[in-house]
């Protein structure tokens, strides 16, 4: 069973998910830290983030050869780990949140309901991860599969976009119910309607880029910026040829089951 906690307003916020249907948190004025790391091999990025007042953090997309890495970090600022989240159910990597759950007794990992895949939490377009006095917003962005979600910061400030929309690109679309259609859609409806100065936090980059901005995604991504149709966008991905990818067998099957590969 699912452990979702409620609020009340006037009380320190917990540590939990807030589901779209329940009161809204209200999240501190306590300044928000992110720590981006990087993995070579897949090209992924994860990001930590944490209330620099309570020191409760949050990973997005963790890699599972990387989790010490992330541990060190996490031991370095002095945090507590509460959940371990991911934008999808990746194909180019395992997810580190198995791992990661043998070493910290206290994380839950966190997928999307859509993704049909395994965790201790499952979420939903509207849910709220909180984590000390600062919360994460759940977005549905499918289209690079039929689960991936953005998770957008309690000021607006920063969107993770997972593989949704990445700097100058976008995911791919042809396979794990990928969709171009959809994924035009996902992000001029829940991505490009955020502010233009909004920080887009990509999974992905192999260009040694570190972020982008929602302003600067619309103006020049070449795929779905400066105006480009539905229908431009999606004659690009069917063309783009691209080959299978290396790891997708071994990753999609591991992190179906919150990265616990077939043994």
């Amino acid at each position: 069973m699912k452990f979702l906690r409620l609020f009340n307003f006037g009380k320190k916020m917990t540590n939990s998910v807030v589901k779209s249907a329940d009161p809204a948190p209200v999240a501190s004025s306590t300044p928000l830290s992110i720590r981006q790391l990087f993995d070579d091999e897949s090209s992924t990025y994860t990001y930590l983030l944490w209330d620099a007042e309570t020191k409760d953090a949050v990973l997005i997309d963790p890699v599972d050869t990387q989790v010490d890495r992330d541990l060190n970090v996490v031991s370095e600022e002095g945090l507590n780990l509460v959940f371990a989240i991911n934008t999808h159910a990746h194909a180019d990597h395992i997810t580190g949140t198995g791992i990661l759950k043998t070493k910290v007794a206290t994380v839950r990992s966190v997928i999307s309901e859509a993704s049909k895949a395994k965790a201790d939490l499952t979420i939903a377009p509207g849910d709220k991860i909180v984590f000390g006095g600062k919360y994460i917003d759940v977005r549905a962005t499918p289209g690079h599969t039929e689960g991936c979600v953005s998770y957008i910061t309690d000021d607006r400030k920063y969107v993770f976009t997972g593989d949704t929309l990445l700097i100058m690109g976008c995911g791919r679309t042809d396979f794990q119910g990928g969709s171009a259609s959809t994924l035009y859609d996902s992000v001029h409806s829940q991505l490009f309607t955020l502010s233009d100065d909004c920080i887009v936090y990509p999974a992905h980059d192999y260009k040694g880029r570190l972020s982008s901005t929602i302003g600067n995604e619309k103006k020049d991504n070449p795929r779905l910026g400066n105006g480009k149709s539905k229908e431009e966008f999606i004659e690009i991905m069917n063309n783009l040829n691209l080959s299978y990818p290396k790891k997708i067998d071994v990753a999609v099957p591991a992190n179906m089951r919150c990265g616990v590969p077939d043994v």
